[in-house]
């Protein structure tokens, strides 16, 4: 593909919109929680649906359906109390879905274009076909001599479906590291991908609207601790010419797909190019740096597309941002009310407590943001690490062996 910037409309900041409405989501944790808090400056109101009363969105939403996120009938409910039906994660049954799509329920993103993206093995073949750059994959062959000509140890081993922050994956390095998975997991539900040296790991975020038209963050460098997001740095130090590819990838993926709404791409950069990683059909963390960083965050945007509203601006407003993910470094039941306080006296930084029951090692707890100040690239991501230093000396890591 070439590296050809896609042109689209000029999407220019909006005044506050003040206007009313509901939407629905499926689920309720810290992303229903910040889609609530961006909606209801514009006057939207949020309904959940989740089967925990103590997840962190039931204290912002209109009202709640206590209801399993799979549980049709639940979300049959949520459908009486809004106007569109919006979705935390993938884990969905779309089967279930699909007659309270036949009977008019509205959801954004439709199940149509959802259906590739559910699995991360549909994901696969979706972008060989529209030939988005990707690590090469093939289904788990039952011995090594069945792999496909070219595709060797070490490998990539990801389960299909269920799988997030490092869970549902494994790094098969030898033949006995697979003889190992072969014997502990079904090999159906299994994919295989090359394991790719990247020098740099990025996430691009774009919203897509009911009349086609489109926007995209800026490209962004995420790093990752034990699989889970660490940090995210906004904008991204690379060429333009990367970042504009990234930006067709995204582009093309959405419109492909007639895709409404926010998703996230999560991409390798090194030797090979840009390569697509993984697909997310929804709001994503390496995205919450924009709140703060940006005109329209991904949660305002993604609240007025499935409320029909327009899309708003996504440039920048500062310099640039980073964002620290605040992961559990301890199994407790602490509220870690001294650290809290601690990170928020740090002058210009951003809290976000999602307000959790319980911590456990590796578990996302908050992030922390810090509009950066410098013009400069090289400056700014000095800054950025003398920023994350400061964090770190408040919240540890997790251990690196839980």
């Amino acid at each position: 593909m070439s590296t050809t910037e896609l042109t689209q409309p000029a999407i220019q900041a909006s005044p506050q919109f003040s206007g009313s409405g509901a939407i629905g989501v499926v689920g309720g944790g810290q992303l229903a929680w910040m889609l609530a808090n961006a909606a209801a400056p514009l006057g939207i109101a949020v309904h959940v649906q989740t089967p925990d009363p103590a997840d962190p969105a039931v204290r912002s939403a209109s009202s709640v359906v206590q209801a399993g996120l799979q549980d049709a009938a639940g979300t049959a409910e949520l459908a009486r109390r809004c106007g569109a039906i919006t979705f935390e994660n993938e884990w969905l049954d779309l089967e279930a879905l699909a007659p309270l799509a036949a009977s008019g329920v509205r959801f954004v993103p439709s199940l149509e274009a959802l259906e590739p993206l559910v699995c991360k093995r549909s994901q696969c073949q979706l972008l060989d076909r529209l030939r988005l750059p990707t690590p090469r994959w093939c289904g788990m062959p039952a011995t090594l001599q069945e792999l496909p000509e070219g595709m060797a140890l070490p490998l990539m081993a990801k389960v299909a479906t269920g799988g997030y922050d490092g869970k549902g994956t494994a790094v098969l390095r030898t033949s006995a590291d697979f003889s190992a998975l072969l014997r502990r997991v079904p090999t159906a539900d299994w994919i295989l991908e090359e394991l790719v040296a990247f020098e740099l790991e990025l996430a691009i975020t774009v919203a897509r609207d009911g009349d086609g038209r489109v926007a995209v963050w800026p490209l962004a460098q995420t790093h990752q601790h034990r699989q889970v997001c660490d940090w995210v740095l906004t904008p991204a130090l690379l060429p333009h010419a990367v970042q504009a590819f990234a930006r067709n990838i995204a582009c093309s993926l959405v419109t492909a797909l007639d895709y409404v709404g926010v998703l996230s791409i999560e991409l390798f950069y090194g030797p090979g190019g840009l390569q697509v990683n993984e697909i997310a059909p929804r709001t994503h963390n390496s995205a919450h740096v924009t709140i703060e960083a940006c005109h329209t965050s991904q949660f305002a945007q993604q609240a007025r597309i499935v409320a029909g509203l327009p899309l708003d601006c996504t440039d920048l407003r500062v310099p640039g941002a980073l964002m620290v993910n605040l992961l559990g470094y301890e199994t407790s039941t602490s509220d870690y009310a001294p650290q809290r306080q601690s990170l928020a006296a740090l002058p210009g930084v951003g809290l976000h407590w999602y307000g959790k029951q319980g911590s456990r090692p590796g578990r996302k707890l908050g992030h922390v943001t810090w509009v950066l100040q410098s013009d400069d690239p090289a400056e700014r991501q000095q800054e950025a690490m003398e920023r994350l230093a400061q964090v770190r000396a408040i919240w540890p890591l997790p251990p690196d062996a839980a």
